[in-house]
């Protein structure tokens, strides 16, 4: 039996999915450098971040979050798309300190990846080198509040703009030898 809801309802049940989506977030931390350091300390209790609905997942299937805490090489990013690739969607993606969003102090590295929303997309960036545990709490109540509006759409993103994504990733990415991403 098909339910067919008219826009009122439709609003109503995504308001109740994304209400839902918001508090239970399940996170798959990719620590990729010295941010890694951070992300125990935020969930112990201390900083509680369970309180808020952020659990960690064992693997990118069972994962909503993709939070990557550090650096990247060219190496690493390309581990990093092959796991944002298989998690399910809805799926966000948090670049954690300065060096998902700049290099870090390895600008300057011919090896590190700079702009990471350059190949996967980037819902929320966390400030720091390295950010505290009440940075990572605010990070993630950003997403929240992303997700609550409706606005955490990089998954999508993706999907329509595959090609482009694709084409930044083989720039740097000389032995792509990946597999096609089909939905």
């Amino acid at each position: 039996m098909e339910v067919s809801y008219d826009k009122e309802s439709r609003k109503i049940v995504q308001a109740i999915e994304r209400f839902a989506r918001k508090h239970s977030l399940w996170v798959l931390a990719y620590g990729t450098g010295c941010g890694a350091i951070e992300v125990p300390p935020t969930m112990t209790s201390r900083y509680d971040a369970e309180r808020f609905g952020i659990r960690g997942a064992a693997t990118p299937r069972q994962a909503d979050v993709l939070l990557i805490t550090g650096y990247l090489s060219v190496k690493t990013l390309k581990r990093v798309i092959r796991t944002y690739e298989q998690m399910q969607d809805p799926k966000y993606v948090i670049g954690f300190g300065s060096c998902t969003i700049n290099g870090g102090m390895y600008w300057d590295s011919y090896n590190t990846i700079k702009l990471l929303d350059m190949y996967i997309p980037v819902d929320v960036y966390i400030n720091g080198c390295m950010p505290r545990p009440e940075a990572v709490i605010s990070g993630f109540i950003e997403l929240q509040k992303v997700i609550a509006e409706g606005k955490a759409e990089g998954a999508r993103k993706y999907k329509e703009n595959l090609d482009w994504y694709r084409a930044n990733q083989q720039k740097i990415i000389h032995n792509w030898n990946m597999p096609d991403y089909n939905w």
